[in-house]
């Protein structure tokens, strides 16, 4: 057994002070609050539960930064995508595996403790799959176990190029699956999860999974999440418009079945009745506002979603930066610059933004993920520890602490991170950094040499 002394930690009731929490199998046993530390405790001064990042391309990591040079035509996100494929074809299993043990090195230095890994990266350089289906995904699990985070893998399903069953493009060909390809990739990958790995799907998007493909995805899994691409771009909302009659997200809460196992990624360009019905469904809308912005997508209506009672995750999604703090700023911040207003995401009764974009992405990223997050007992013992020294904490207690750590930390404020009872991070670096930094560094001096 592990025991933890916080000064002040977040609980499931509030704000608490002088609070004990014992860990034992990978689990919270006991929190008591108003409590003196044991001798033999490790002590921290401000105590928070960890958040889930709810979409990610681990793979993207290391292309972040190489599609900023304008083009010759006009950029935009199906001009980043071609750079995205000209990276990948150059990708081993390998090269997967280190890249994506960086990016969750960096997750968890920022305080993430469980990824939603939409992996879509599933066959070799000419399209074939491996002689092990889950050859790719095994990397992802193995990259996961060596850095510690928790894993919810989303083996992707991607058919096609377009609405209606458009032949797919060369550079998707390492994406590719059939039906029965992607049942024994299922099948392969969940032998090869942890304990407390969880397995869901992803068909990728209406362009590229029919309405059919969707409805055999489905029956195929009877529990476990399910994660859409959704209404990310004003393109693929005209295109299905053109192909259906229906937007994106309409046709989805019309035919899908959509309820709490789902989660919408993006869902930028929704209508207000589409706003509504998401938020009466129960499903998570999966919000990544600094790729969002990266690649010029637009930005969520998360005033009204969130005043509907809609609920929200975030995600790092292409990892062009690695930062839950950063994420929930951008969100705010995008409500601010559209409505030309402050403190849009507060609400009545949650007056602070950080602790009303705190409490819900806690929430939504546990659902989202089928996990269980928050310093309570029988929930995961995924803990962080913020810096009472930084200066940006300086003097703030209470809701004014994730208020400052969100929106005026220059660096880091993460101390210590905690998954499953373990410690992977102190004074702000994981234990193995530097060996898994040498071993990336390594491989993108190799592929971006070639």
């Amino acid at each position: 057994m592990t025991a933890l002394w916080l000064k002040t930690a977040l609980l499931p009731s509030g704000w608490a002070s002088d609070v004990r929490i014992e860990m034992s199998g990978g689990l919270i046993s006991s929190v008591t609050p108003e409590t003196l530390p044991h001798p033999d405790d490790e002590r921290a001064a401000i105590g928070l539960p960890s958040l889930s990042n709810v979409h990610s391309h681990a793979f993207q990591r290391g292309m972040a930064g190489l599609a900023e040079h304008r083009g010759p035509g006009d950029d935009d996100f199906w001009s980043w995508r071609e750079v995205m494929y000209r990276f990948l074809d150059r990708l081993t299993p390998d090269d997967v595996e280190a890249i994506c043990a960086m990016a969750y090195i960096e997750m968890l230095e920022t305080g993430y403790t469980r990824v939603g890994e939409f992996h879509y990266l599933h066959n070799d350089v000419n399209g074939a799959r491996y002689a092990d289906p889950a050859e790719m995904a095994g990397r992802v699990i193995a990259a996961a176990q060596a850095t510690g985070i928790g894993l919810t893998l989303l083996p992707v399903f991607y058919a096609h190029s377009d609405f209606g069953g458009a032949a797919p493009k060369p550079g998707q060909r390492r994406f590719l699956s059939d039906l029965d390809r992607f049942a024994a990739l299922l099948d392969a990958s969940e032998r090869l999860l942890p304990a407390d790995g969880v397995l869901g799907i992803a068909p990728h998007s209406l362009r590229a999974v029919t309405g059919e493909e969707l409805a055999a995805l489905v029956a195929m899994r009877s529990d476990g999440p399910i994660h859409i691409h959704a209404a990310e771009q004003v393109k693929e909302v005209e295109a299905s418009l053109a192909f259906s009659g229906a937007r994106p997200v309409e046709w989805l809460m019309a035919h899908a079945g959509v309820d709490r196992r789902w989660c919408l990624i993006h869902a930028t360009h929704l209508t207000d009745a589409e706003t509504d019905a998401l938020a009466a469904s129960g499903a998570v809308a999966g919000l990544c506002p600094v790729t969002e912005a990266n690649l010029g997508d637009g930005i969520f209506p998360a005033v009204r979603y969130l005043d509907a009672g809609g609920r929200i995750a975030t995600g790092t999604d292409s990892n062009i930066l690695i930062d839950p703090a950063q994420e929930l700023r951008a969100l705010e911040y995008s409500q601010r610059l559209s409505r030309r207003a402050r403190n849009l995401l507060a609400s009545d009764r949650q007056p602070s933004v950080g602790q009303r974009l705190f409490d819900a992405a806690l929430s939504g990223g546990a659902q989202a993920l089928g996990a269980k997050q928050g310093l309570a007992v029988g929930m995961a013992a995924d803990i962080v520890t913020l810096d009472a020294d930084h200066p940006a904490l300086h003097g703030r207690q209470g809701d004014l602490l994730l208020d400052s750590w969100i929106f005026a930390a220059r660096t880091s404020c993460i101390d210590s991170v905690w998954r499953g009872g373990r410690k992977h991070v102190s004074g702000g670096i994981h234990k193995d950094h530097d060996a898994v930094s040498q071993r990336y560094r390594a491989v993108l001096d190799r592929i971006l040499a070639a």
